[in-house]
């Protein structure tokens, strides 16, 4: 199975999570490490000063070609998808991602880690603790 692993830069357990779907035999996508030729999107190679933006700079900076490159990179990655693995906790793309594969009927599968509780998770497929239980839960799609 095609697999987009959606988290965090910051999360740790990321790629623990993308070496145990690809163990088990998936083809895993991996926003940090992407399929060569793929583009690694960092704001930072827009401007190092970039947490400082107001909205302007962030407008400016969403169709500068860096940004666009990095968006091509991943949108196609999750249209290449045929499931996604949310590793939680995550930020505002992730959720993003896992909420348009809801959209699109894709599988997901939430990886719920110890974290504010949040009511819409309810949309996804599967919510599971651990990535042992997610590896479960794809083997019988």
């Amino acid at each position: 199975m095609k697999i987009y692993v959606a988290s965090s830069w910051r999360n740790e357990q990321q790629q623990g999570v993308i070496d145990a779907l690809r163990d088990a035999g998936h083809e895993v996508y991996d926003f940090k490490n992407p399929r060569e030729g793929d583009h690694v999107f960092k704001w930072s190679e827009i401007d190092l000063e970039w947490e400082s933006w107001g909205p302007i700079e962030y407008l400016d900076a969403l169709i500068h070609p860096i940004a666009e490159a990095g968006y091509g990179s991943d949108f196609d990655a999750m249209q290449w998808a045929d499931a996604f693995v949310g590793v939680h906790p995550f930020g505002r793309s992730a959720s993003m991602k896992m909420g348009w594969a809801v959209g699109q009927g894709k599988k997901t599968v939430l990886i719920l880690a110890d974290a504010e509780p949040e009511l819409m998770v309810k949309m996804f497929d599967h919510i599971v603790t651990s990535v042992e239980e997610a590896v479960d839960v794809l083997k019988g799609e």
